[in-house]
């Protein structure tokens, strides 16, 4: 396999976006993203919404995946009641990326979720989510910063060993555990800030922006396991 795996990361589609002199419906993804995936030694590739039909053949062609940040999942997902706070649903972006979580999964072809991706990832296990959390998000489109505490034993804390300060945005948070994952870091209130799955999957999700920071950390991890991943599992 090349010395630069290829990460798959998870985009979305917006109505109108505007750049030069052209204002066009496009596929967007913030730089932080590829940017992050780059500098931890990957190559990074922009995943778009599709047919969730073919998450399972757009995985084969990865040797790791990235499920990035993004807009509340919709809580029908885990079968819940929306709460009025609750943002506007993204059903294609939603199936689209809970198809390529399970693809993933099955294939054992290295996963880091981040913020949204972590949370669609517990809800792909049969978890929920609580749909409003106060302090986590404090100024609207402004990223915080706050410390997390990772929980000895697990990958996260092999990783960021005893925790980090990290960037963070969101409102919404795991509620309920999904099938096999493991709470790996809190922050200072309880909030579960990183899931994972045990050994030997390489599926860990991270409730932060790491593409909002400097810190390789993460992503670094993820583009090792992307390198020692079996090719049969690929395959």
């Amino acid at each position: 396999m090349s010395s630069q795996p290829f990460i798959g990361i998870s985009t979305y589609f917006e109505a109108s976006v505007k750049w030069g002199v052209w204002e066009l419906p496009a596929a967007l993804l913030p730089a932080g993203y590829p940017r992050l995936v780059q500098a931890s030694g990957g190559s990074a590739v922009m995943l778009p919404p599709d047919d969730p039909a073919h998450a399972a053949q757009v995985v084969s062609r990865l040797d790791g995946l990235v499920i990035a940040g993004g807009p509340d999942v919709d809580p029908r997902w885990y079968g819940a009641a929306r709460d009025p706070r609750s943002g506007p649903p993204a059903p294609e972006r939603d199936a689209w990326e809970l198809a390529l979580i399970r693809a993933a999964l099955e294939a054992g072809t290295p996963l880091l979720g981040i913020c949204r991706g972590m949370q669609l990832l517990n809800v792909a296990l049969g978890g929920t989510l609580v749909q409003h959390l106060e302090g986590h998000m404090d100024t609207v489109g402004a990223f915080g910063q706050h410390p997390v505490t990772t929980v000895p034993g697990t990958r996260c804390a092999a990783v960021l060993p005893g925790g980090s300060d990290v960037p963070a945005y969101h409102h919404q948070a795991v509620d309920r555990l999904g099938e096999g994952l493991v709470a790996s870091a809190h922050a200072a209130d309880g909030t579960v800030e990183a899931v994972e799955l045990p050994q030997p999957a390489w599926a860990l999700g991270v409730q932060w922006h790491p593409e909002m920071g400097t810190d390789l950390r993460l992503t670094r991890a993820l583009v090792a396991a992307a390198v020692e991943a079996p090719a049969l599992t690929r395959s």
